[in-house]
């Protein structure tokens, strides 16, 4: 049998250039990183134990360390440092992660994982790095989310142009998610959800909030680019679609965020063993989180 190598969805150089743009900004939008930031540190406050050694894999650096800073659970934690490249945090498992094996108490990404071309081999390299017993904890956006922009530029490309190209990055679902983490060799994987709805302006606030996020898309190879008409229709649509009345009582229109938390140890000898297959239960678990 012979494996052939995942599809190649995004640029490395484009994400890398569309994370560096937003880092430069002056207003850094960084609303979403800090959420998803506050749900791993809620979940560390939870965990009675010490992390001596811990790295940040998170495009916007910075953030975490930020807002774990505010939790109880700083105490029992180490520097936290980031001695990945840019590259390598901004497109995950790009390359090899340059951490030596077993090395690594607590390893945490925020929002970068959905950027990887190899999102198995970036999981299998993370808990290499992790010594036996040692925790990840990830957040990545997950299939609900953008799911109305994706909605309206399809729909308008369609409708101007005969054709429609994926302008939104394709997201897992929690159980794939779940199924990834066991396959790249997680114990006790445990995945589980939080959704947000952000109102906006119009269509073009939040194109470019997420310009300004860094999450604007980077796909790999030639794509013809959304002209002024389609984007006009897009625009519309949304408002057509995907609008609610403010506060203000003025009409704004709604973008969806679904973060999923990802949470995997290290196997180790003294760990619970998951049950074996076929059992009514299984080795891992997927959970909803309110917002």
């Amino acid at each position: 049998m012979t494996s052939s190598a995942p599809p190649r969805l995004f640029d490395p150089a484009r994400r890398m250039a569309r994370v560096q743009r937003a880092e430069g900004a002056g207003t850094p939008v960084d609303f979403l990183h800090r959420r998803a930031a506050e749900g791993l540190a809620d979940s560390l406050d939870a965990i009675p134990r010490d992390f001596p050694v811990v790295v940040d894999l998170s495009p916007r650096a910075g953030i975490f360390a930020g807002v774990l800073a505010d939790h109880d659970a700083a105490a029992r934690l180490g520097p936290v440092t980031t001695p990945v490249a840019d590259s390598g945090r901004a497109v995950p498992g790009e390359g090899p992660l340059g951490i030596e094996d077993g090395s690594v108490d607590l390893i945490v990404s925020v929002l970068g994982l959905h950027w990887a071309n190899d999102l198995p081999g970036a999981l299998a390299q993370i808990r290499r790095a992790l010594k036996p017993d040692g925790l990840f904890l990830g957040a990545m956006f997950g299939a609900g989310t953008l799911t109305e922009l994706r909605d309206v530029l399809t729909r308008a490309e369609l409708e101007e142009t005969g054709g429609a190209a994926p302008r939104v990055s394709p997201f897992a679902d929690a159980l794939d998610a779940a199924g990834l983490m066991q396959r790249a060799g997680f114990a006790l994987p445990v995945v589980d959800g939080d959704t947000v709805a952000v109102r906006y302006r119009d269509m073009g606030a939040l194109v470019r909030d997420l310009r300004g996020m860094g999450e604007a898309g980077a796909p790999e190879g030639p794509k013809p680019p959304l002209n002024r008409r389609v984007m006009a229709r897009a625009s519309a649509l949304y408002d057509a679609r995907h609008s609610v009345t403010g506060d203000d009582a003025r009409p704004r229109v709604v973008a969806t965020f679904e973060t999923l938390f990802l949470t995997g140890w290290a196997p180790a000898p003294d760990q619970p063993k998951p049950l074996k297959p076929g059992s009514v239960a299984t080795g891992f678990r997927v959970a909803p989180r309110t917002a």
